[in-house]
């Protein structure tokens, strides 16, 4: 799992990436528009992401959906290999698959 701590202060997790596409489940929101830079603790990386929604979940938590900037292919690549898996029943998040 690819966990990001936010320079701005909180925490998000990797749920989707497909292409440059992005989902992650954050602490804090995020306006469309702005730009979260983070830091990866499992891998070294910094991780930006231009926000296009940020939907408030039940438990108080974020689903951030946007798009990476600036991401070299190698980090690309393992966060493909981190991404949370898919919860059963759950149709809106899918698993990437390597090969997009």
């Amino acid at each position: 799992m690819a966990h990001v701590r936010w320079e701005k202060g909180g925490e998000a997790d990797l749920i989707k990436l497909e292409g440059e596409a992005i989902v992650l489940r954050s602490s804090i929101p995020s306006p469309p528009g702005s730009r979260l830079v983070g830091a990866l603790t499992s891998a070294s990386g910094e991780l930006r992401v231009k926000v296009h929604t940020s939907k408030r979940q039940p438990d108080g938590a974020f689903v951030l959906e946007g798009r990476l900037i600036d991401t070299t292919r190698e980090l690309r690549l393992r966060l493909i290999g981190c991404v949370v898996p898919q919860h059963a029943g759950d149709a809106s998040l899918d698993t990437p698959q390597a090969g997009r």
